[in-house]
């Protein structure tokens, strides 16, 4: 017997910011979903396990089951977020994530690409440990490599922001930069250097949606990480 409306898996790692834009979609989308957690220090996506639903052995994976016998796994989190825009759009809660407009949309993507292609890339923890066992320390080009991109999404979004990144909507464009913008801060990187990116950032913050998917808000979150 098949499910009425598919059902969602999502592995993720609390301070993934690669997860935290499927679980901030998920949430705009009010789309439920079961939660896998994969401890990426503990080396738990470099299991067998893991390795059978996702090659590239990193998280996020969006695990969708479309029906008891049909399920598929989507291991890259750009594809999982344009998956969620072309196939939950008959769902009652579905709330659009690319404007209708085709230049707007193509913004949209350029700057989804300098977040995700440009940025996490270079930052992501694989590099990190890759840089600290040539006996150097990683911080110095992450904080490097975050302040190009965000260089780069300020000059393009503050031609097309309103109250978010392209206009007044929110976008995947904004799904993508709040959890960048979270991991900047640990590479010691001002915000406020960018304008448009720290006013988007912060009213992307008033949003349920958000405050949910929050890297300090999750049940793999360590004590010491909660939010006070």
């Amino acid at each position: 017997m098949g499910y009425e409306q598919p059902t969602y898996e999502l592995y993720t790692y609390f301070r993934s910011s690669c997860s935290a834009r499927l679980r901030i979609a998920l949430n705009l989308h009010d789309i439920p979903y079961k939660a896998v957690y994969v401890h990426l220090l503990k080396n738990e996506q470099l299991t067998d396990e893991h390795r059978a639903i996702n090659p590239s052995l990193s998280v996020p994976v969006l695990v969708v089951h479309k029906s008891a016998e049909d399920s598929f796994a989507i291991p890259q989190s750009t594809a999982a977020l344009e998956y969620l825009e072309e196939n939950t759009a008959s769902n009652s809660h579905y709330r659009p994530l690319l404007p209708k407009n085709p230049e707007l949309r193509a913004v949209t993507r350029t700057l989804v690409a300098i977040i995700s292609a440009d940025i996490q890339p270079v930052v992501n923890l694989r590099v990190q440990r890759g840089i600290k066992e040539l006996g150097a320390d990683p911080n110095p080009l992450c904080r490097q490599t975050t302040e190009a991109g965000f260089a780069a999404y300020e000059a393009v979004a503050s031609k097309v922001a309103g109250a978010f990144s392209v206009g007044d909507d929110i976008t995947l464009a904004d799904v993508c930069l709040v959890p960048a913008v979270w991991s900047a801060a640990r590479f010691g990187v001002n915000v406020n250097k960018y304008p448009t990116i720290a006013r988007v950032a912060a009213r992307m913050e008033e949003e349920d949606a958000v405050k949910r998917a929050h890297w300090r808000n999750q049940p793999d979150t360590p004590e010491e990480f909660r939010q006070p």
